[in-house]
C-alpha cells in the first residue's frame, strides 16, 4: 500500500527554464503524459542556487535536473527519462528492436555526452569573454558529427518515424546553438528535424519561453 501511495504522488523536477538537460525531461514528462510539480533552481542569481546545502542535499553534483519520483531521487536526465520509460505507460522513447534501441542511445548520449557538457553554464563561467566562441566551437564540432549520423537515421524523426529519447535531446541541443549562434544552415538534417518536432505540443509547453521561473522578457 506504502509503495502504491509513493508511485501516485507527483514527480517533482529541480530544474531552470533555460537548462537544456532539465528541458530533455519536461519533454519526456509531456511526451508520455506525466503531470509532475516544479521547483525552480537558479543558475544564475546570487551565485547559483544549485550551490546550496539546501540542494546539494537533493542532487551532491550540484546540477540540474534532479527529479524526485516513486520515492527515489533521480539525477541526470537520460537516467530519468529511461526510469519514466520503464515504469510509465504511453509512446515509446526507447524502440523496441535492439539495433533501433541503441542508435537512439548513441545519438542522445553524443549530445548528452559529446557536445552539451563542453558549453555547460559551469564551463562558460570560467572563461570569461570567450565563453560564446568556445560554446559556438564545440557545438559546431559536435554537430558536424551528428549531421551525417542523422542523415542515415532519420525519417521524420531521429531515429525512423517514432518519436524517441534522441528527439528529446536534439532540440534542447540546437536551442543552445542558436543562442550561441552556429551557422544551423550547413545542418540541413538538424535543421529539419528541429523545425518538425518544435510543432509538436509537448516540445512547446516544455519550452524554456513557457516554464514558471522563464523571466517576464523572455516569456513566449
Amino acid at each position: 500500500m506504502h509503495l502504491s501511495l509513493v508511485c501516485l504522488a507527483k514527480p517533482v523536477l529541480y530544474g531552470y527554464f533555460r537548462s537544456s538537460c532539465s528541458w530533455r525531461v519536461r519533454i519526456a514528462f509531456a511526451l508520455k503524459g506525466i503531470e509532475y510539480d516544479q521547483v525552480p533552481v537558479n543558475l544564475i542569481k546570487d551565485g547559483g542556487q544549485q550551490h546550496t546545502e539546501l540542494f546539494g542535499a537533493v542532487n551532491p553534483m550540484k546540477q540540474v535536473p534532479a527529479v524526485k519520483i516513486d520515492g527515489v531521487t533521480l539525477c541526470q536526465s537520460l537516467a530519468v527519462i529511461q526510469y519514466i520509460e520503464e515504469t510509465r505507460p504511453g509512446p515509446r522513447l526507447l524502440p523496441a528492436d535492439p539495433k533501433t534501441r541503441a542508435k537512439v542511445r548513441m545519438i542522445s548520449d553524443l549530445i548528452a555526452s559529446g557536445i552539451q557538457p563542453v558549453q555547460n553554464l559551469s564551463v562558460l563561467q570560467k572563461l570569461g569573454e570567450d565563453k560564446a566562441q568556445w560554446a559556438q566551437h564545440f557545438i559546431d564540432r559536435g554537430f558536424q558529427a551528428l549531421e551525417p549520423i542523422l542523415k542515415e537515421t532519420a525519417g521524420k524523426y531521429c531515429v525512423g518515424d517514432e518519436i524517441s529519447m534522441a528527439d528529446c535531446c536534439l532540440v534542447p541541443q540546437v536551442y543552445n546553438a542558436e543562442r550561441f549562434k552556429v551557422d544551423l544552415e550547413q545542418f540541413p538534417t538538424i535543421k529539419r528535424l528541429n523545425q518538425t518536432l518544435l510543432e509538436m505540443e509537448a516540445f512547446k509547453v516544455s519550452h524554456p519561453s513557457r516554464q514558471p521561473d522563464t523571466p517576464p522578457d523572455l516569456q513566449a
